[in-house]
């Protein structure tokens, strides 16, 4: 993983062309890169970033922000009930509670 100006690339190494290919992995939209060394990937994630913006500049499209802090998320009826009541307990919110408990399993990732 790479990360530039908020944009978290994720590359991959194909063996048979012998080539770095990456895409960015944090938004809609596609952006990719590819280059024959750590040194060429790394340039064309930044390079394809920065054509990225450019090109929504050039379109007057505002770029797609890589995270906008809203996370949406299906889980069983039971499981529901067990965060709000756990939250409750706390003395918190739900939301503030389940941010809580992800960044205590977060703690690691930066």
């Amino acid at each position: 993983m790479m990360e530039y100006k908020g944009y978290i690339g994720k590359v991959e190494f194909d063996d048979e062309a012998e080539i770095f290919h990456g895409e960015v992995v944090n938004t809609r939209d596609v952006i990719t890169f590819q280059g024959t060394t750590v040194a060429e990937i790394k340039q064309a994630f930044h390079d394809s970033v920065e054509d990225y913006l450019d090109f929504c500049a050039q379109l007057g499209h505002e770029p797609e922000k890589p995270f906008t802090g809203k996370f949406m998320v299906r889980i069983p009826p039971d499981l529901h009930r067990r965060i709000y009541s756990s939250a409750r307990i706390a003395g918190k919110s739900m939301n503030a509670w389940v941010i809580e408990q992800l960044k205590q399993s977060t703690a690691f990732v930066h």
